[in-house]
């Protein structure tokens, strides 16, 4: 295989909730319809689709994971320092988001936390 472009759909239950979280923390908006709001992330733009919940379960054709208690993926978002990491908890805190961790030192050399958006998808902040 050699796809032109990989991107992620994930459900959600409120768009209006979810454009203003993201919008919140700065992300690009990538669109937006009756079904789905889209951000951009990062400086390569992958884009993940934010679908409303029994849209893309229709689509899924299978069980979809009930993000109040487990988790089908996790995104890491690279920072270029531990304050910007720190930053970046307040944002989410401020934004309506969840801290799952601390930002904190862990391993060598590496430094971040872990935080939920409203719908309990998860998100890994890194800086090493």
């Amino acid at each position: 295989m050699n796809p032109k472009k990989i991107w992620s759909n994930l459900a959600v239950t409120d768009l209006d909730r979810t454009t203003k979280f993201y919008t919140a923390l700065g992300f690009q908006p990538n669109g937006r319809s009756a079904d789905l709001t889209s951000f951009l992330f990062g400086e390569d733009h992958f884009v993940i689709h934010f679908f409303l919940k029994h849209i893309l379960r229709e689509a899924m054709l299978g069980v979809m994971a009930d993000t109040s208690k487990s988790n089908e993926i996790i995104f890491t978002l690279a920072a270029s320092s531990t304050e910007e990491a720190d930053r970046w908890a307040t944002e989410v805190e401020d934004a309506g988001g969840t801290l799952i961790s601390k930002p904190a030192a862990f391993g060598k050399g590496y430094y971040g936390f872990v935080f939920a958006d409203p719908d309990g998808h998860r998100f890994n902040v890194f800086h090493m």
